[in-house]
């Protein structure tokens, strides 16, 4: 999973993201708001964790200016004010959680697991390209006009891709959306699933990002 973490201070981004990088996601540090934009852009991440005091403004500045743009990546705001007050004003400018400083590490790396589990708010109620269109409210799959069933899971599948607006899932976090474990078996089921769902929809419906996992469609 990618994370972004914004805060202005050293120490404290060292430790989080030795902590997270443990946990095997790829994280983006960021010192100001400056930064995190250019870190947005650059390479969107999966979910966001944000101090809201930074040299060049506020945190929750940032968070509104994403909601409005309609970016709906998970975030979780930091911050040494731990009054009830500010934590509401934090959650109505569209932060998905709150965390006060001082954390306790696990804690911090659990929420993080959370929010990145959760995804990107709700899958949109429909995905088009090209001659194939998702229904996701209807469950209905049409391929040059002509309705193509799919399975329970494979579903379950492109609808937790459609999730990231085009960004690549890790494999891990589809096993543990879709299967609910990363066992093997999971595993090699993964690429059954892919396969069919290439040979349903079309090849450029699922996306490969070797190494890592998988997006739904051609990212064109």
């Amino acid at each position: 999973m990618r994370v972004l973490l914004v805060d202005d201070n050293a120490e404290l981004r060292d430790l989080v993201t030795r902590a997270l990088s443990r946990d095997g996601h790829a994280v983006t540090a960021a010192a100001t708001l400056a930064a995190a934009r250019e870190a947005l852009a650059d390479s969107p991440p999966d979910v966001v964790v944000l101090d809201l005091g930074l040299p060049d403004g506020s945190g929750m500045d940032l968070c509104r200016a994403l909601r409005a743009e309609g970016e709906r990546v998970p975030i979780l705001m930091l911050t040494a004010q731990g009054a009830v007050a500010r934590r509401v004003e934090g959650l109505e400018s569209g932060a998905d959680d709150f965390l006060a400083k001082p954390f306790a590490l696990a804690e911090l790396r659990a929420r993080v697991r959370v929010l990145g589990r959760r995804g990107p708010a709700a899958a949109p109620s429909t995905w088009r390209q090209g001659a194939v269109t998702l229904d996701f409210a209807a469950r209905r799959a049409v391929v040059d006009g002509a309705e193509v069933p799919l399975t329970a899971r494979e579903w379950a599948l492109v609808e937790f891709l459609s999730t990231r607006g085009g960004r690549v899932a890790r494999r891990g976090e589809i096993l543990d959306a879709v299967w609910g474990d990363d066992s093997p078996q999971a595993s090699a089921s993964l690429d059954v699933l892919t396969a069919r769902v290439r040979r349903k929809l079309g090849a450029a419906t699922l996306r490969t990002a070797r190494g890592e996992g998988y997006a739904l469609g051609s990212g064109e």
